[in-house]
């Protein structure tokens, strides 16, 4: 099973949930006809960033985002390197760690 199939219902309006992304996001490394194909099939636009051509795509102000909520979960030492052998363990402590970012975003926000 590939990883978009496993994707989860995605969120939205109110009514019949959305089963899949409307559009899948992709860097360089992903710029092959295969992998373009393969997502149009599932009937999801990509959006892929072209080999060879000049930075400036747009896709950066999309992956800043996602980069970003790395770099602030990683100030968090014990989410750096994963520790716990135990899945839920991890899991709390990463829902644990967005808590307290949220929660430091907020507070500078008064």
């Amino acid at each position: 099973m590939s990883l978009l199939e496993a994707v989860p219902p995605v969120r939205g309006k109110r009514g019949r949930p959305r089963r899949r992304p409307d559009v899948v996001l992709a860097d360089r490394g992903y710029d092959h006809d295969k992998y373009r194909k393969q997502v149009r099939g599932l009937g999801i636009r990509p959006l892929i960033a072209r080999r060879g051509t000049e930075h400036g795509s747009g896709l950066g102000k999309h992956r800043w985002v996602v980069e970003q909520a790395f770099a602030l979960l990683h100030h968090f030492r014990r989410l750096r390197i994963r520790w716990e052998v135990r899945a839920d363990i991890h899991e709390a402590f990463l829902s644990l760690g967005c808590a307290l970012i949220c929660r430091r975003r907020l507070s500078s926000l008064r």
